[in-house]
């Protein structure tokens, strides 16, 4: 199967471009779709929040890539828990880390799904 990774081109402003197009916001890249992801701050982050990731589980991505926001700080308990039950792996980083981790990784074909607040 051929994949279609969607890329981040650019960050900032708001929003991403991702591929060409841009999005207004934060977004949650899943088995290769960009969906709007309603968390504006690593302080709205929740369990919840990652519940599609989490329910799709690592039949579907390998690796959660998490943009924390302009700067990297520690998910909350709940969500690393969650994730290491779900047997996901996680990499959380500021924001530009993480999309341009998302991007070498998915470039490698990895199957990875992203969460990235915006900047």
């Amino acid at each position: 199967m051929t994949r279609a990774a969607p890329q981040v081109d650019a960050f900032g402003g708001g929003g991403f471009r991702l591929s060409g197009d841009w999005k207004s916001g934060s977004v949650l890249i899943l088995d290769d779709i960009a969906h709007p992801w309603p968390i504006a701050s690593a302080a709205a982050l929740s369990v919840e929040a990652l519940a599609p990731v989490l329910k799709a589980g690592p039949g579907v991505s390998e690796l959660m890539v998490l943009g924390m926001g302009a700067s990297n700080a520690l998910p909350p308990r709940e969500v690393r828990q969650a994730f290491l039950a779900a047997g996901l792996g996680l990499e959380f980083l500021d924001t530009p880390a993480a999309a341009r981790l998302y991007n070498l990784l998915t470039s490698e074909g990895r199957r990875v799904a992203a969460a990235l607040i915006a900047v």
